[in-house]
C-alpha cells in the first residue's frame, strides 16, 4: 500500500495510521507554570531526546480547541519547563491530565497528583515520577501549516537538572524494569517497557 498524507481513507484506512507506524513514542509529561503562577501539566507523545551533549529534549504542541495550549504558552512566557517521565504506576493519572480543563484549572488537582518544587526552575514537578528533567527553553520552532490552517510548534529545551528516584537504580544504572516507562502507540493504544534485551554493536 502507498498513499500520500491525508488520503488514507481512500485506501480503506478509516483512521490515520501515522502514529501507529511511528511507535512506540515516549511520553513527555510536561509541567509548566504560567507567568502569573498557575501550574499546568499535560502529556505529549510527540516527544523525545534530541541531543546527548548537551542534553536536549523536544515536544511538539498542536493547537487545542481554543488555540495554543497552556504548555506552549507557559514555556514561551517563562522560558522553562519540566519533563516528568511516566511510569506504568502513574499511567492513569497521566491520561487524566490530558483532559480539556478550563484555563487555569489545575491538572495536578484533577488527576489527584501532588506537585513538588524543582531545584533550578520555577515549574513544578510531578511527585512520584521516577525521573524529572528540569529544562530551560532553547527555542520554539513553528512547523509548516496543516491543510486546515493550524500550526504545530516544536518546543526545544536544554536539560539543566536531572532527578532520579534512587529506588530505580541498580548497579549504577537506571533500571527501566523497576518503573516500566509508558509509551504511546497508535489510536488509543499504549505500551509499557516490560521486556529488555541487549544487542551489541559490531566491532
Amino acid at each position: 500500500m502507498f498513499y500520500t498524507p491525508g488520503t488514507h481513507k481512500d485506501h480503506g484506512l478509516p483512521h490515520n495510521p501515522f502514529k501507529a507506524i511511528v511507535s512506540p513514542r515516549p511520553i513527555g509529561w510536561i509541567s509548566t507554570i504560567s507567568a502569573d503562577g498557575k501550574p499546568n501539566l499535560a502529556p505529549y507523545s510527540f516527544f523525545n531526546a534530541v541531543s546527548e551533549t548537551p542534553p536536549m529534549v523536544a515536544f511538539s504542541s498542536s493547537p487545542g480547541a481554543n488555540g495554543e495550549k497552556d504548555s506552549l504558552i507557559n514555556a514561551r512566557d517563562t522560558a522553562e519547563f519540566v519533563v516528568n517521565i511516566v511510569s506504568k504506576e502513574q499511567m492513569q493519572a497521566m491520561s487524566d491530565t490530558s483532559a480539556a480543563l478550563a484555563h487555569g484549572e489545575s491538572e495536578f488537582d484533577f488527576a489527584g497528583l501532588s506537585a513538588e518544587p524543582a531545584s533550578l526552575v520555577k515549574a513544578p514537578m510531578v511527585a512520584g515520577a521516577p525521573c524529572q528533567l528540569e529544562c530551560k527553553l532553547w527555542d520554539i520552532i513553528t512547523l509548516p501549516e496543516s491543510p486546515d490552517g493550524q500550526k504545530n510548534h516544536l518546543v526545544i529545551g536544554q536539560v539543566v537538572g536531572i532527578h532520579i528516584d534512587d529506588a530505580i537504580i541498580t548497579d549504577g544504572k537506571v533500571d527501566v524494569l523497576k518503573f516500566n516507562p509508558v509509551a504511546r502507540l497508535g489510536y488509543m493504544d499504549y505500551t509499557a517497557v516490560e521486556d529488555v534485551f541487549p544487542l551489541a554493536r559490531p566491532q
